[in-house]
Parts: structure tokens; sequence; C-alpha cells
């Protein structure tokens, strides 16, 4: 493995405890009104997600119905749909007498095939073709079983993660349609912006934070119900268990909604409620205005690293804090400026890193050198085929790529990487950028050819 960049000693050292969480992972400006750009006539596109779900006495099992509706944005007939079930990634479709985590059934809209990529893709042919421009539907009901380990689908003693569990529409593009595996080492995940309401009916002991603006009201005796409404967002997450919560509003207006298991360090608490709050503001201003109004933290003491959902950050949480502002951060790189993050996970991973770097001030000068590459065929830019059959070299996403990012800021001075990177979110907000777009947009703010500087990082 290639030695971590010479910062000094107090910064590498926070370095490398994050990285280390990373890698255990299972892992006006921002006016909703703002329109995305072209994605290729990426579809289905404009989805909404109307889902019911009852919950069991613990959050362990969840039941309901979902419907999903959606525009046809390409050329041609749309003739079918894929729903990705992520939730089995890890199992696949089941252990020997055990089903599959995340099920579909009674479909209604369309037929349903049998799941392929070991129960990550379901296909529904539609009941008749969709022209250019029209809406469909489908729905269908779903059963959704945390599995028994600490993972972002998982469980941590009483608290139970619903990371990547809801049923969400794959992507097809100019590439066709985007049925990657599920890799544990980072995420496989590509979605278009999407509208979600989800309702979600819990004993009431159980504290409910959820992607969305949430509100909680009496249902059957012992019951509540959660509602969340989250709009021009990628995923929907949610997490169960008898938190111990705090609110607080930013002084940029962002509500802030802290949940912790009562054994998680108070340090590490306070530290992480004060620098996610300071984070989501100061990227506000860095990259354009947080458009939710609402993000929650959610703190145990062995949940592995940290995992970032749109308004929903899961956080392994001890005296020294948390990886909370790479995960806020991630609320722009990947949530709102969209990436494939199987296909080009530096878009979203080496930003938030960079942005992480950022806030804590850490010294980037000579953080990384070209003679740190393990091999010719190592690339910043390689996608999750390559780094999951290479996780001991993953860890570049991180280091190389953040470094990359301070590089390009020392070479084109401070005042304008902050305005490239502004416009850049602004250019795709809400929407899918690519690593040849980030390449173009920050060609467009200099006048000295960055031909040497791509080669020299390796991004290609």
């Amino acid at each position: 493995m290639p030695s971590l960049p010479a910062w000094t000693s107090r910064t590498a050292a926070r370095l490398l405890v994050v990285l280390l969480a990373l890698l255990m992972t299972q892992s006006g400006t921002g006016s909703e009104a703002r329109t995305a750009p072209s994605t290729q006539s990426a579809t289905p596109d404009r989805p909404r997600y109307d889902v019911t779900l009852r919950g069991n006495a613990d959050g362990s099992r969840w039941t309901g119905r979902q419907r999903v509706s959606f525009r046809n944005a390409s050329t041609g007939p749309l003739r079918e749909v894929y729903l990705r079930l992520w939730g089995n990634g890890v199992d696949k479709c089941g252990t020997t007498g055990t089903p599959p985590a995340v099920r579909v059934s009674k479909v209604r809209g369309g037929t349903a095939s049998r799941p392929t990529v070991n129960c990550t893709a379901l296909r529904i042919a539609l009941a008749k073709p969709l022209a250019h421009g029209e809406r469909a539907s489908v729905s269908f009901d779903v059963s959704i079983t945390v599995p028994e380990r600490n993972d972002r689908f998982g469980r941590e003693g009483a608290f139970r993660f619903l990371g990547n569990a809801l049923p969400v529409l794959a992507v097809h593009d100019a590439k066709g349609w985007h049925l990657d595996p599920y890799v544990s080492t980072g995420e496989s995940f590509y979605a278009l912006a999407s509208d979600f309401r989800v309702a979600l009916d819990h004993p009431s002991n159980l504290k409910i934070p959820a992607t969305g603006r949430t509100s909680t009201h009496p249902g059957r005796p012992g019951r509540s119900v959660t509602v969340s409404v989250a709009r021009r967002v990628r995923d929907f997450a949610w997490a169960a268990g008898p938190f111990r919560t705090a609110v607080e509003t930013t002084p940029g207006g962002v509500r802030v909604k802290s949940y912790w298991a009562p054994e998680t360090s108070a340090t590490g608490v306070n530290l992480t409620r004060k620098d996610g709050a300071a984070a989501v503001d100061r990227f506000g201003k860095e990259f354009g205005r947080y458009p939710y109004g609402e993000i929650d933290l959610v703190m145990t003491s062995e949940f592995g690293g940290g995992m970032e959902y749109p308004g929903l950050v899961l956080l392994g949480t001890t005296e020294e804090g948390s990886a909370v502002v790479h995960e806020v951060a991630h609320q722009w790189w990947y949530g709102i400026v969209g990436n494939d993050e199987y296909g080009a996970p530096w878009l979203d991973e080496s930003f938030a890193q960079y942005a992480n770097a950022r806030f804590y001030g850490w010294d980037t000068r000579d953080c990384w050198s070209e003679v740190d590459w393990p091999s010719d065929r190592t690339a910043l830019t390689n996608s999750m085929a390559y780094w999951a059959a290479h996780r001991g070299e993953y860890h570049l996403v991180y280091t190389a790529g953040s470094c990359a990012l301070a590089d390009l800021e020392r070479s084109l001075g401070a005042d304008t990487m902050a305005r490239l990177l502004k416009r850049y979110a602004h250019d795709h907000w809400y929407g899918v950028s690519t690593t040849a777009a980030f390449k173009k947009a920050a060609q467009s703010v200099t006048d000295e050819d960055l031909s040497p500087f791509w080669k020299r990082h390796r991004i290609r």
C-alpha cells in the first residue's frame, strides 16, 4: 500500500482515522426551482415515489406498498424499467432457507421477471410502451428484513439502519441500462433526482431519522407514523431505534437533527454535532445553499466509518468525533451534483475529501507523489470494477484524489478554484456530472493547458 501524504503528524493521524473509518464502511443558489441540465436523455426521469410501510416491534422488518411514477425522457419508446434492490447486495438471493432481504411482489403496471444481478435488479415490462414525454407508474408490495450485521443496511444492538433498502429505479442513458453489481467497498449507486413521500408506521418507542423533512403523528395505540417528504433527492434512507435526540438550527437556517445511541461517547456526539452544523453552512457558502432544509446525523459507537444519504448520514462516533464533515460534503458531491458512483467514484469521494481537508485546514502541500501509484493501470478515474478487484488501492480515491484537487487549487489560485467549484455545482445542480464535464469546466477558467495536470494526476 502506498504511504499516506506527508502532512503534519496531527492532521495525518486524523486523516488516517477518517480513512480507516471510511474504508470500513460497507460501504438563490440552490433553489429547488433550478432546472437540471441534460443528462444525455437519462431515463426514466422525474421519478415520484409514494411509500407506506409498517415496522415490527424492533424495526427489523418493514412491509407495505410502494408506487413509483416516472417520465420517459428518451426519444424512443420505453418498454421496460428496472428496480434496483440494493439491499440484496451482500447476501445476494439469500442464504439456504432464508429469502432475500428485499422482496417485491404483486406488481401492477407491468410484468416482473425473475430478479437478476444477484437479486439486485428486477425487470418490469411495462403494460404498454411509453412514448417520449409521457408518464406511467408501477406499484408493488415490498418486504424488507434488516440483516444481522452492522452495515449501512444492517443493525447495531437495538438500532436498525436502512440505507439502500428501498427499491429505486435504475438509469438508462447513452450507455444503456446501468445494472452494475453491488460492491461493499465503495458504492455502486446511480440514480436521478427524485421526489419521495414515505409514511413509516412504527412503535412509538422507536425514533425514526429519515431523508427529507419529517413529522411524527400519533397512530394506533402504542404506535406512531413518521412522514417524510423529500424533493430532488437520489435515494431515501432511514434508521430506527431508541435514540437520544437533539435539534438545532444553524445560522444559515438548516435544521440539524441529531440522533445517537445512549452508549455513544458524549464528547464525540458533541464534536460531531458542532462540526456537522458548521460544515453544512460552510459548504452552503462554498458550493451553493443547502436546499433540503433539514439534515439528520445518526451516531452509534460501533458503526463502521460513515455513510452518506440525502439529508441523512450514518456515523461511527468515538471521543475523537466522526467522519461527519466528509459525509456532509457528500450532500453536494453525489447528492446535489450527481454522478455514477460505480463508473466514476472519484467524482464524489475525492471531492468530499477535498472539502473535508479544507474544512480542517490540513496542509496538503506535497501530499502526494507520482511515485506512489501502484501500477500503470492505476488511475484516479478508475471505476469500482477496478477498485473492487484492488481493494488495497481504494484509499487512493480519498488520498490521491483530494490531493489532486488541492494541487489544482494551487495551480489555478484559491479564488479561481472557489469560483470554479461554485459554478460547476450550479451547472450540474440536481443533474449528473462526468469526469469530462469537470475537466471542461476547469479548463474554462484558465488559459493554461491543463493536459499535463490531468496526466500527472491520472485523471483520464
